[in-house]
């Protein structure tokens, strides 16, 4: 669990209720189902619009990631290509198919797997390389439909700010209804570019960041496999993977 997206999250919570209370307001008027249609639904609708299904699924799917990221030990990554090398030099490289059944990454695993099964190093480079800008590219763009459901938002708050407008024109004659369209009208936007700049495009920011770790750090394998391929010497590996970790 990422300790600092749950103070972010906590923060975030005290600054809008806290500041609310502190203005002498009602927690009960930040609270408006009709404005939350609106918003919510039409930010969603937006984003699955421009989307498409494998895409928006992938995003959902990466959720997750924001209170519970994936767990890269660069150190621990580099002991793990030094050992691999140490038990090649044993072994020989087949010896590298059982280690590989041992790996809950795929990716490290296919890396294995492709050693074990004797390629060349540039036909695993080739591969590997392949698989890792698919995923990057994937991995983007499932942060990018957050960043842009970050970009409508707003301008749906402003939709439905209008909309409450609208039903208060069309109710002056009815006084008691006028305060729900006013208020739905203002906590529309709030909630427009509360969401946006608060909860979606910060998500998108932070799974960015997490993606390029994640590169990194099968960039950082990837060159380890090459050089247990290429029969590197283990403390040579190890002199060169550790200039991933300055």
């Amino acid at each position: 669990m990422d300790r600092l997206s749950l103070l972010g999250i906590l923060l975030v919570l005290i600054a809008i209720f806290g500041g609310q209370i502190a203005e002498g307001g009602s927690v009960d008027t930040l609270i408006n189902g009709a404005a939350a249609i609106i918003v919510f639904g039409g930010t969603l609708g937006a984003g699955m619009l421009q989307f498409s299904f494998p895409e928006t699924r992938r995003a959902l799917g990466m959720f997750s990631w924001v209170l519970s990221p994936p767990r890269l030990d660069f150190p621990q990554g580099v002991e793990k290509i030094v050992g691999w090398s140490i038990h090649a030099r044993r072994f020989g490289l087949i010896g590298l198919e059982k280690q590989s059944e041992l790996e809950d990454d795929d990716f490290l695993r296919k890396g294995l797997q492709l050693i074990a099964d004797g390629n060349e190093h540039e036909s695993i480079r080739e591969l590997m390389e392949i698989e890792l800008n698919v995923r990057e590219l994937r991995d983007l763009q499932a942060a990018r439909v957050y960043e842009s459901m970050g970009g409508y938002a707003p301008t749906i708050g402003i939709i439905g700010a209008v909309m409450g407008l609208i039903h208060v024109m069309t109710n002056l004659d009815s006084p008691e209804t006028l305060g729900s369209g006013i208020a739905t009208a203002f906590v529309a936007t709030v909630y427009g570019v509360g969401i946006a700049n608060l909860v979606l495009l910060p998500i998108a920011g932070k799974l960015k960041s997490l993606v390029q770790q994640r590169y990194q750090y099968h960039e950082m394998m990837l060159e380890g496999f090459l050089s247990i391929a290429q029969g590197h010497n283990p403390l040579a590996i190890r002199m060169r993977l550790e200039s991933y970790l300055r």
